[in-house]
């Protein structure tokens, strides 16, 4: 008895250690920190002040998901079919040559605007429309026009933020097993705060708004050489080799939650949702319990609202 008393916690401390060691390495892919410590973890814990989201809200729950793999993917491909954004991003972007450091940069914003205080969502709105300003030039439209472009635009940020709502909403619903609070449409409604300090102050509020504008951009989507070489490469990012067999099925089950007229026009198949949402879904929850349950971002952000006196004992007050 006394020796099975005493293996128990030794399993537990190896499986604690185990789990740590997966979570770092985690964490060191997606932020490219080498020591594993997302760089604006700061920002979130920074203050004492609210942010844009509480932890009931539906936008942190999306957000903290594991299911925003699957959603972070299948925005890339919607995104590559607009040749406005694509021309930006290929222009004016470090996708190829610091594919890690691009997506290091897309998570900051999401995780800052997600889980921080809003002075410090106000100071990475400006870092990025400052990145924005930057970003200008001419691109040819679906029927071949040239046209103007900035990345600050409200109808190319529409475009871009309906493609990231849609993507994350759906792969939450397809692949993740939390409740979400509000359903859809406050998922919509609150997420469409988001982007205002980035200049759009348009973006859906429900569900049928947000199809709507979707519908309204399909005439302005095609499919070029230059389409099909970016999305060649976010089918084949240059990952470390033990992540691939892993980034594979998460692409795999990005293209297959697409409607069946975006698959068509990628031209890359048509998996079936069938057999790839459980298969993602397990995975998504192996991983969870392999990484552990900890999240130094919202354990950071929770202790801000503490602070704040908008949290006490765990629970929001009010």
């Amino acid at each position: 008895m006394k020796s099975s008393e005493t293996a128990l916690p030794s399993r537990a401390l190896r499986n604690n250690r185990l789990q740590e060691i997966l979570s770092k390495r985690f964490r060191i892919l997606l932020t490219g920190d080498p020591g594993g410590v997302p760089p604006w973890l700061g920002a979130v814990r920074a203050g004492d002040e609210p942010g844009l989201y509480l932890p009931t809200e539906a936008p942190w729950i999306v957000h903290a998901d594991l299911a925003t793999l699957v959603g972070g993917i299948r925005a890339l491909l919607m995104q590559a079919l607009h040749p406005g954004s694509l021309t930006g991003v290929r222009n004016h972007s470090r996708y190829k040559n610091d594919p890690l450091g691009r997506l290091s940069g897309t998570i900051r914003w999401l995780t800052v605007t997600t889980f921080a205080s809003t002075r410090s969502v106000g100071t990475e709105a400006a870092r990025v429309n400052n990145m924005h300003a930057h970003v200008k030039g001419t691109y040819k439209t679906a029927t071949g026009e040239t046209r103007d472009y900035r990345a600050a635009d409200p109808h190319l940020l529409l475009w871009v933020h309906i493609a990231f709502m849609d993507s994350f909403l759906r792969c939450h619903q397809i692949f993740s097993k939390t409740p979400l609070p509000g359903g859809a449409d406050e998922y919509i409604r609150l997420w469409a705060q988001s982007v205002k300090p980035l200049g759009l102050e348009t973006a859906p509020s429900t569900e049928a708004e947000m199809l709507s504008a979707i519908e309204a951009f399909r005439p302005e989507l095609t499919v070029t050489e230059e389409t099909r070489e970016t999305i060649h490469w976010i089918k084949n990012p240059p990952l470390p080799f033990t992540s691939l067999p892993v980034y594979s099925l998460l692409f795999k089950s990005a293209l297959a939650s697409l409607p069946d007229d975006y698959r068509k026009l990628l031209g890359l198949g048509d998996p079936p949702l069938s057999i790839y949402q459980p298969v993602t879904t397990n995975l998504l929850r192996f991983m969870r319990f392999a990484i552990g349950p900890e999240s130094p971002i919202e354990e950071a952000a929770i202790e801000r609202l503490h602070r704040a006196g908008i949290m006490a004992d765990g629970k929001v007050v009010g």
